[in-house]
């Protein structure tokens, strides 16, 4: 009996997780199937899905665990990493990572679970720490504007050598790498350089420039040998012949350093992440931008600044929105969509706790260490490289460099092998004069060391010369002067994170978003130090727990997908697009058809798409979809006839952008195989397929996968993402490649891109196994077309599948709507805000549209609750339309209201205070307050403001001003 009883339990606490993640219960299922006139979940799949692609057969990933098993399964991965101190440097460096900070932001799910602020009413806390972040980037660079972070170094570098070719007026194809360049960095830019047909020169910028035409220059701030290079005439020069100067600068050095604008550079960019940042194997880590004025329509990714509201009160908001790269699809120079958010933000707050005194003892602090290491080195008889340097040496260690690595070996030290000549050092904020005594003795040869540090003087001067040194102040503003003890950063986080609407406080129903649960349990590895202080180069022997973490991962997405090989290299979707039409273009070009660079774009996939194809030198051809929103089967036929030879690619969504699962998806794939083109099938809808069938069996050959979508990696607020590929085995060879492994064909800084948050898509992989994914799937499903079902008389469905079902996400057509009363999708969308909900996806794919995804962690009763505000705010169109609300004065069109307006004393609506603050009875027992009214985006185009600076600087117009 007792062993029959821990048979049940142990049964129980294996579908445990499944009950949690998935939000309605079995009971709520039932309910929502017989609205539907469903007698089971798999009759709805049996519907929903075309019989020609759905799987019968389970797949073969293994059953789920309890959360417990997981955990105590994944701690004994992360144990087989090896935590050794790192000074490899290579721009990874350890620092700390305030407590505050950790728990009250990595940690807090108000702060990772948040989306994009494209809706700055209910974004205004990130918003704000973004700025903050735009305001660190431009006040050590000494530029003019910063965005608001990108994916890592080399990605920026790459991403300033594109904005470089269109600002430059050189008609030169050339873009020059100083030698000294971080090695990464230029790997990334030889992927990047090469389809553009860009020549690379790599060289010293101070010896063979004059005899270079190009359009623009990189150039590293201090080098990787840790040399500081007054590079002051050679931008002079560089600047007469038309080109542009980007410095890859290391941030912490600026607090020291003579700035990149000082020096005259165009661009500058480099990483955030040794501000608060973990090492993570690589990854996550936000990278910077930043520009002079003039070159800010071709800035890539996102720019914070401020507007004013509807009430003349500042307001922050992404600026510029309609010049976000991407969006301007084959004409784009960047497919940039997400960042690192949630990174940028630590590394925005780590400026705030600490500010422009606390930064500069810091940056001195290592800076001094590394004089004393070096003072040291001498007097063991070493020959250092060139000076000056901020907090790297290059060691002269030909006769004993590999005794040197043993020694090190065996204290725990891990060294930067350059050659076998030379060992590179580079400190950073957490060594301790302890670190630099043990340095000396790994270099002693096993000889004892008879100095001390208390022997050096303490009193030298910098060996920074004059003429480089930082002369001007940084970080003046109050939010960098002001929240230094713990207790009023806390309190300086928590009033930021009330201001927004993230997932711990209510259902965001983003259509092709996928914002479901990021469980707990899936987040707690993040912030294990045996993922998060290791260093990306570390030596394998040390990273066996990442190599387990990462090849089981990579085998459970190859069997969920189809796919015969995984890349996780990819740090965002965009960029696993990128990887994925390289491989294609790789692919044929083996085959001796390299001019196959026709890609097939409906005309309804994500902006994303023909700016990934154009980065790779493809040709971006449309093809049209029938009133269904199916890809038109006739125009793809007549398209790939037309292009024959020349067909590389065909790039679809699957299910749809417009919501349906295409019957003809087979016959699409067979048709653009016949003429010699590859099928790429973009995974971001991959949640309406995981365990029902695989995109890799029905005619896919790559596909890139959204681990911050389906696999639950949170949103950020906008980053990180995860975008790794899968390809069938005839691509495999062209999967990205990195100098840890191959030369060249890196499309990311780190070897396996963010791992360090890849725990959280193990976790929910490893809990949920092969039924509850399964089960995840026909919910999601289940939800979207109970939304479908319950808005149907209130708002028309545009599209639904030849049964009348739509896939795991709906959209309704707001425009006969607006035709009949003015009321758009801005109206609605800022009126759910009073309802305490973040809006569906606004005019994607149809303008005038929202794209609803309820995903299969909502439970019934908030999708009741969603339900009921959409039938709410229907209900005041169907008082516009008959009348009795005012044409212009209600609640819509003064939507969102604030509670400052709804208490002023003075009200001068056509509507009560109660309908405007709480159009539902049950809104009175759990209120969000949005902390300004309706954006006005305009004005703040035209009064493009994106630093932080007193209120009075940027509200100097009124109101009523209408310029």
């Amino acid at each position: 009996m007792v062993d029959r009883l821990f048979r049940l339990a142990d049964l129980d606490t294996q579908d445990e997780f499944i009950a949690r993640h998935i939000g309605p219960s079995a009971k709520d299922q039932q309910h929502m199937l017989e609205r539907l006139g469903l007698p089971s979940l798999q009759t709805l799949i049996d519907q929903v899905i075309p019989k020609s692609i759905l799987a019968r057969d389970a797949f073969a990933l293994s059953e789920g665990c309890s959360e417990q098993q997981a955990l105590s399964e994944l701690r004994a991965i992360a144990d087989q990493n090896q935590q050794f101190k790192s000074f490899i440097g290579l721009g990874y460096y350890n620092c700390h990572t305030p407590s505050v900070i950790l728990r009250n932001i990595l940690e807090n799910p108000a702060w990772y679970t948040a989306y994009t602020p494209y809706q700055p009413e209910i974004s205004q806390g990130r918003l704000e720490a973004l700025l903050n972040y735009q305001t660190l980037i431009v006040d050590l660079t000494g530029m003019d504007l910063a965005n608001a972070s990108l994916l890592d170094e080399a990605t920026a570098a790459a991403e300033a050598m594109a904005l470089c070719r269109n600002a430059s007026k050189s008609k030169s194809q050339t873009f020059f790498v100083a030698q000294d360049c971080l090695p990464q960095t230029i790997d990334v830019l030889r992927t990047r350089a090469e389809p553009l047909a860009i020549e690379l020169v790599i060289g010293d910028p101070l010896t063979e420039l004059s005899n270079i035409e190009c359009f623009g220059v990189l150039l590293q701030y201090p080098g990787v040998d840790g040399v500081i290079r007054d590079y002051s005439d050679t931008i002079e020069t560089v600047h007469e012949y038309g080109a542009l100067v980007v410095m890859a600068a290391d941030l912490l050095s600026l607090l020291l350093l003579k700035s990149p604008g000082e020096l005259d550079a165009d661009v500058a960019v480099g990483s955030s992440q040794r501000f608060g940042v973990p090492l993570g194997f690589g990854g996550p880590h936000a990278a910077y931008m930043g520009i002079k004025d003039k070159y800010k329509r071709l800035l890539p990714g996102r720019l914070v600044g401020i507007s004013r509201d509807v009430n003349g009160n500042s307001a922050y908001r992404l600026a510029l929105q309609t010049r976000e790269q991407h969006i301007r699809r084959e004409k784009a120079t960047s497919n940039i969509c997400t960042a690192q958010v949630l990174l940028a933000i630590m590394a925005s707050m780590y400026a705030v706790y600490h500010g422009p005194d606390g930064l500069r003892v810091i940056a001195q602090r290592v800076h001094r260490l590394t004089e004393l290491l070096a003072a040291g080195l001498r007097k063991l008889g070493y020959r250092l490289g060139e000076q000056p340097f901020f907090d790297t040496l290059l060691i002269e260690a030909a006769e004993n460099n590999a005794a040197i690595h043993q020694a090190a070996h065996a204290a725990g030290i891990n060294l930067r092998r350059v050659d076998d000549s030379h060992i590179g050092l580079s400190l950073d904020e957490t060594t301790e004069i302890a670190d630099v005594e043990r340095l000396w003795q790994v270099f002693a040869s096993g000889q004892p060391v008879t100095f001390s540090v208390a022997e050096f003087d303490d009193n030298e001067p910098l060996v920074i010369p004059a003429n480089l040194q930082r002369r001007d102040a940084v970080l003046k503003h109050p939010v960098f002067n002001s929240y230094h003890s713990e207790t009023e950063m806390l309190r300086y986080l928590r009033r930021l994170a009330d201001k927004d609407i993230a997932l711990d406080r209510a259902m965001i129903p983003l259509g092709s978003c996928t914002m479901k649960l990021n469980a707990s349990s899936e987040m707690l590895p993040v912030s294990w130090p045996q993922f998060g202080a290791i260093h990306p180069f570390s030596p394998p022997d040390q990273t066996v727990g990442y190599q387990k973490l990462t090849d089981s991962l990579q085998t459970m997405l190859c069997q969920i997908t189809g796919y015969d090989e995984v890349s996780l290299q990819p740090n965002a979707g965009s960029q696993g697009e990128y990887a994925g039409l390289l491989a294609i273009r790789a692919y044929h070009q083996s085959r001796g058809e390299a001019q196959r660079k026709i890609c097939l774009i409906p005309v309804s996939a994500h902006g994303t798409n023909p700016a990934s194809a154009q980065m790779c030198g493809l040709q971006v051809v449309g093809v049209s979809c029938d009133e269904q929103g199916n890809v038109d089967l006739g125009d793809l036929k007549a398209r790939c006839e037309q292009y024959g030879p020349q067909l590389a690619a065909m790039m679809i969504t699957y299910p749809s952008t417009h919501g349906v699962f295409e019957e003809k998806i087979v016959e699409a794939c067979e048709l653009v195989h016949q003429y010699g083109g590859q099928v790429y099938i973009d995974g971001a809808n991959l949640n309406a397929m995981v365990g029902l069938c695989y995109p890799g069996k029905f005619g896919g050959d790559v596909s890139h996968l959204n681990l911050h979508k389906t696999f639950c990696i949170p949103h950020g607020g906008g980053g990180p993402g995860v975008g790794p590929i899968g390809v069938k085995k005839h691509l495999a060879p062209f999967l990205p490649g990195h100098r840890q492994w191959q030369a060249t064909g890196a499309v990311a800084a780190a070897p396996w891109g963010s791992a360090s948050i890849l725990p959280v898509s193990w976790m929910y992989l490893r809990m949920m196994g092969r039924a509850g994914l399964t089960q995840a799937t026909q919910v999601a499903i289940l939800s979207a077309n109970y939304i479908a079902s319950r808005l149907k008389k209130h708002y028309p469905i545009l599209y639904t599948g030849s049964g009348g079902w739509v896939a795991h996400e709906c959209i309704i057509d707001l425009r006969p709507l607006k035709e009949a009363t003015g009321v758009s999708v801005d109206d609605v969308a800022k009126r759910l805000i009073d309802f305490g909900f973040h809006a569906p996806t606004m005019s994607f794919p149809v303008a005038g549209t929202l794209m609803i995804e309820p995903t299969e962690s909502e439970s019934l009763e908030e999708l009741e609750r969603f339900c009921n505000a959409m039938i709410c705010i229907r209900e005041e169109i169907r008082a516009l339309e008959e009348g009795l609300l005012h044409e212009y004065d209600n609640p819509l069109k003064n939507a969102p209201h604030t509670a400052a307006i709804v208490m002023a004393d003075d009200w001068a609506h056509a509507y009560s205070r109660q309908q405007a603050a709480y159009p539902q009875s049950e809104l009175a027992n759990n209120k969000y307050w949005p902390p300004v009214g309706r954006v006005d985006n305009v004005y703040g185009d035209r009064n493009l403001f994106c630093t932080c600076a007193p209120v009075t600087d940027y509200l100097s117009v009124p109101k009523t001003d209408k310029q």
